[in-house]
C-alpha cells in the first residue's frame, strides 16, 4: 500500500519548484510579449554546421549510439580547440569527455567528486541548475556574492577566501558569468588559482561563454594557471557559441583521473546522447577565426542596442563584458522587488524578463536586478527597447 502521509519528492529537491524560466516563457506566451527571458537565440547558427549534421545523419554517422566518452572526432576537435586558444594540450581519448551540454557535464561532474556534506563555494548570483546539481549530490553550497562596483558586478577575493573552511571540497566558478556578464580578470583568477593551490581544492569551471566576451583582454580559463590543470574540471558547450542550443552538446576537459570520474557518474544519466550532433560540432570548433569574430560582434552590437534602450527607459544598466545577458537595476523606475517587477513587466510593457533574485540564496542581494537576453534578431531588440521606452520613460 502506497503512502501518502511523506512527500513525494525527496528533501534535496524539496526547495526547487518549476524553474523561472518554465514560468516566464508560459507568461510570455499567454500575453504575445517579446521573451528576452530565457537565453536561446531566435535564430540558427551557420548553414554550413547544420548541413553537416544532415549529412551526419544520411550517412549513417551517430544514428546508434555513440562511444560513451563522445566520437572520436569530436572529442579530437575539443582538444584541438583548447590547445587552439588557450594553450592547454589534452589527450583526446582520456582526457575529454562529451556529455549531454554543460548542464548534464556539471551534474555529473558533482555527483562523480563530492560526497554528503561537502562544502562547495559557488559565486551568486549563480545558474539554477549549480544550487540543484549541489543538493542532488549531498553537497552543501556556500554562496560567495558578486556586488556591484564601478558599473559591473565583482568578487569580494577576502570574501572568498573567508568561505573556506576544512570542509570546503571545491569552488564552483562561471565566468564569463551568468547572469551578471561579469568575467573574471587575470588578477582575480590569479589569486582564486594561488587560494585553491593553498587549501587544495578542486575547481570546476563553467566556461559556455567563452567565444563572448566583449572585453579586450577576453576569456582565461582557469586551467592555465599555475597549478590549476590537475585540479580544474573545465566544461563548456556549443550551444551557446554556434546558436544550436537544442542540441545539447558538451563536454568536460581535465586530467584522465579527473574525467573518469565524471564518466563514472554520466554513463548512468543519459549514457550517451546527441550522436550525429557530435560530428557537426566538431566540424563547428574548426571554423576559422572570422566565424568566432563576427559573432561576438554581432553579439556587441546586439548588447549595446538593448542597453541602450533600456538606459533610455529609465533602468540603471550594468554593461556585460562577456554573455548575453544584460543586468538592470530598477529601483531608478521607483520599483525594488525583482519578481513583481517581472510578473507584470508583461502586461505593462509587453516584454519578459528574468529576476535576478531566482539567482541568489541571499535573495534580497538581488531583489532590484533583472536580466534580459539579447540574443535576439536586431528587430526583436529594438520592438522591445520602444515598448520598455514607452512603459517608463518619462
Amino acid at each position: 500500500m502506497t503512502s501518502t502521509t511523506r512527500p513525494f519528492l525527496n528533501r534535496r529537491l524539496a526547495e526547487f519548484g518549476t524553474t523561472i524560466f518554465a514560468e516566464m516563457s508560459a507568461l510570455a506566451l499567454r500575453t504575445g510579449s517579446i521573451n528576452l527571458g530565457q537565453g536561446f537565440p531566435d535564430t540558427d547558427g551557420p548553414e554550413e554546421i547544420r548541413e553537416a549534421a544532415v549529412r551526419a545523419l544520411r550517412d549513417g554517422r551517430g544514428n546508434q549510439y555513440p562511444p560513451g566518452p563522445g566520437v572520436p572526432e569530436l572529442r579530437t576537435a575539443v582538444a584541438a580547440h583548447q590547445r587552439r586558444y588557450y594553450g592547454l594540450s589534452y589527450d583526446p581519448d582520456t582526457e575529454v569527455l562529451v556529455t549531454a551540454g554543460a548542464t548534464e557535464a556539471i551534474a555529473a561532474t558533482l555527483l562523480a567528486l563530492l560526497e554528503p556534506g561537502d562544502e562547495v563555494i559557488a559565486l551568486e548570483p549563480y545558474y539554477d541548475s549549480y544550487a540543484a546539481c549541489i543538493a542532488m549530490a549531498g553537497g552543501t553550497r556556500v554562496p560567495v556574492t558578486l556586488r556591484p562596483h564601478e558599473g559591473a558586478f565583482r568578487l569580494d577575493l577576502d570574501e572568498l577566501r573567508a568561505a573556506v573552511t576544512d570542509r570546503t571540497r571545491l569552488l564552483l566558478l562561471n565566468t564569463p558569468h551568468n547572469p551578471t556578464g561579469t568575467v573574471l580578470t587575470r588578477a582575480e583568477l590569479t589569486a582564486i588559482a594561488e587560494l585553491a593551490v593553498e587549501r587544495d581544492l578542486l575547481v570546476v569551471t563553467d566556461e559556455v561563454y567563452e567565444h563572448l566576451v566583449f572585453d579586450p583582454a577576453g576569456h582565461i580559463p582557469l586551467a592555465t594557471f599555475p597549478g590549476m590543470r590537475e585540479r580544474t574540471v573545465t566544461i563548456s558547450s556549443s550551444g551557446k557559441t554556434f546558436s544550436y542550443t537544442g542540441w545539447k552538446v558538451g563536454w568536460v576537459t581535465g586530467t584522465a583521473e579527473l574525467v573518469t570520474a565524471v564518466r563514472s557518474a554520466k554513463q548512468f544519466l543519459t549514457y550517451v546522447s546527441s550522436g550525429p550532433f557530435q560530428y557537426a560540432v566538431a566540424e563547428a570548433l574548426a571554423l576559422p577565426n572570422t566565424y568566432f569574430e563576427g559573432f561576438r560582434a554581432d553579439m556587441q552590437a546586439k548588447r549595446d542596442l538593448l542597453s541602450a534602450g533600456l538606459t533610455d527607459a529609465g533602468f540603471t544598466v550594468f554593461q556585460p563584458t562577456g554573455t548575453y545577458f544584460v543586468t538592470a537595476d530598477i529601483r531608478p523606475l521607483g520599483e525594488s522587488d525583482g519578481l513583481a517587477f517581472c510578473r507584470a513587466l508583461p502586461e505593462r510593457a509587453g516584454v519578459v524578463a528574468i529576476p535576478n533574485a531566482v539567482f541568489y540564496d541571499h535573495r534580497e542581494a538581488g531583489a532590484p536586478y533583472v536580466r534580459f537576453a539579447f540574443c535576439k534578431r536586431v528587430e526583436v531588440l529594438a520592438d522591445a527597447a520602444e515598448r520598455l521606452r514607452k512603459a517608463f520613460a518619462h
